[in-house]
């Protein structure tokens, strides 16, 4: 790419970038493409477009949760739906005592990456999910990653009682109002955003914590790791029965 002398052939380089810039447009057909053929699947498989009324929610994104996790009236309960997703913590008992670890990552990793994305994506739109993370980081101290993890326990819960209902997913406040997506971005940014001075006084906490207690640091270490780096990467309308399953996922 340079002639004799050291000075830059410009004309190659165009001839290089042009070369680039095709297979780039070739890679950006197929991918609508592919993206036209999972949209014409999804809408055979989900005609009420269920879940695809989760916060913030593209096919795409819709069609990675239902293609790998299936029919969800396929499972007896929506802690068996949580369990497959492999997002419940690991319980370890010793005699008497028990204490809650990372995820098990049991079953489809793809399944995990997708809910664990979908999760960053909806904390920005619901606010009962932005306060249960602004909680869980700021309020508690738990990492990034282990805080999506829970909200994409809580996630793929609702989803899934609103596939059992028959209903779409509601989007409300933490007050129990419907709002608009519009709303619950705005509501999210200014009531529950965790800024770089929380998340610093966040980090601060827990290396004291880590040097006080080196067996919670490695367990620390371990529940920073988002389900992908694994095996690979509103108030809703309910039924009553699933009402404890949508309000305690721990």
């Amino acid at each position: 790419m340079r002639r004799a002398g050291g000075a830059l052939d410009f004309a190659e380089l165009a001839e290089d970038i042009a070369g680039e810039a095709r297979m780039a447009a070739h890679l950006n057909a197929q991918i609508i493409t592919l993206e036209d053929r999972i949209a014409i699947l999804y809408e055979e498989a989900d005609p009420g477009q269920v879940i695809a009324s989760g916060p913030g929610f593209g096919v795409i994104t819709a069609a990675g949760i239902l293609g790998r996790l299936g029919d969800p009236n396929r499972f007896a309960s929506l802690a068996g739906i949580r369990a497959f997703t492999g997002l419940v913590p690991r319980v370890s008992q010793s005699g008497l005592t028990g204490r809650n670890g990372p995820p098990t990552r049991q079953g489809d990793p793809g399944l995990r990456e997708t809910l664990f994305k979908a999760a960053d994506i909806a904390r920005h739109v619901d606010p009962t999910l932005a306060a249960r993370y602004h909680d869980l980081v700021a309020g508690k101290g738990k990492h990034h990653n282990s805080a999506l993890c829970t909200l994409a326990a809580v996630l793929v819960t609702r989803l899934a009682a609103c596939w059992r209902n028959g209903t779409l997913y509601e989007l409300r406040d933490t007050d129990g109002r419907e709002i608009t997506e519009a709303e619950g971005r705005r509501t999210c940014t200014t009531r529950y955003k965790v800024d770089k001075t929380a998340r610093a006084k966040v980090d601060v906490r827990r290396r004291a914590q880590q040097l006080k207690n080196p067996t919670t640091s490695r367990r620390e270490k371990e529940s920073r790791s988002a389900p992908a780096t694994g095996p690979s990467t509103t108030t809703l309308r309910t039924n009553p029965r699933d009402h404890h399953d949508l309000l305690d996922v721990r």
